[in-house]
């Protein structure tokens, strides 16, 4: 059966009687109106720990003033259920009093620099600071031996690696690969602003990154293989925002620059905004 605390000290008392009984804590934190993406991470945290907290809190602080935060579903009942389902243990459900006691405008903020200010920090300022300023509270609350973050939101696990090393976070971060529908499209609390019509349309950013990464596995310049995305999305009817090529440290790389690398889309189909990735490696090429 799973727990469901909504005051800080009895989630910390029940953390605390889990160490002493020498149990590993994993964590998973979200804003809830949870679908398989979400649960598909509490099991994989339930691979790496014997008990499993998962959070659900709409944060304030990382949305923009023309963001969907007062329309963002909120659906406890149902996400407890899902969680019970995949697992987990104890769901924590902080009020905005319990995560910013002085207010959330008047809060101790935390800046991850670099990391946070291309892509979707560039389009959406101040999103980032946001996110690990509530994931540290988290990360504080919960005091977790390992945490899942999805891979869906590639530039967020990026944020949260740097600043878990550099403010020294005692903890192991697990990143999942993402869940995808049928036809490709990954999944998303905010798939369900589109209509059928435009799920399935939607589908589309996913086969845009495979070809993305089709044309530079074959050698096609970055600059030509991002701007033909932007012009393939804009073509099919989507408002793009990026469409990139990216080494894992979303830095450009060189070209003809051989290894690891990401290709990210964010974009805008009708009301909805999108963003997806692709991992993939390319075999060094000659310049």
């Amino acid at each position: 059966m799973i727990e469901i605390v909504t005051e800080l000290d009895a989630l910390r008392a029940r953390v605390s009687q889990w160490r002493r009984e020498g149990l590993r804590v994993g964590f998973v934190p979200t804003m809830g109106n949870l679908h398989e993406g979400h649960f598909s991470l509490v099991r994989l945290a339930r691979q790496h720990a014997d008990r499993v907290v998962t959070s659900v809190f709409v944060n304030p602080t990382q949305f923009g003033p023309n963001e969907d935060f007062a329309r963002y579903p909120r659906t406890p009942e149902a996400d407890a259920k899902g969680l019970e389902a995949a697992g987990c243990d104890a769901m924590w459900l902080p009020t905005v009093e319990t995560m910013y006691p002085y207010g959330a405008e008047s809060t101790v903020r935390v800046q991850v620099p670099v990391v946070s200010e291309t892509l979707e920090g560039a389009h959406r300022p101040g999103h980032f600071d946001g996110v690990a300023t509530v994931v540290s509270r988290l990360f504080n609350q919960v005091r977790p031996d390992v945490a899942v973050f999805g891979r869906k939101d590639y530039q967020q696990l990026a944020v949260i690696r740097y600043m878990v090393r550099d403010l020294a976070f005692p903890l192991e971060l697990v990143g999942a690969d993402i869940v995808r529908e049928a036809n490709g499209l990954a999944m998303s609390s905010r798939n369900q602003y589109l209509s059928a019509q435009e799920r399935e349309q939607a589908a589309g950013i996913h086969r845009c990154l495979q070809a993305m990464r089709e044309a530079v596995q074959g050698g096609q310049a970055r600059e030509d293989v991002e701007t033909q995305a932007r012009e393939r999305l804009a073509a099919t009817g989507f408002d793009p925002d990026y469409a990139v090529v990216r080494r894992p440290d979303l830095t450009v790389p060189a070209h003809g620059e051989g290894g690891a690398k990401v290709a990210l889309i964010a974009a805008r189909l009708g009301r909805t905004r999108l963003i997806d990735n692709l991992e993939f490696a390319v075999p060094g090429l000659s310049r």
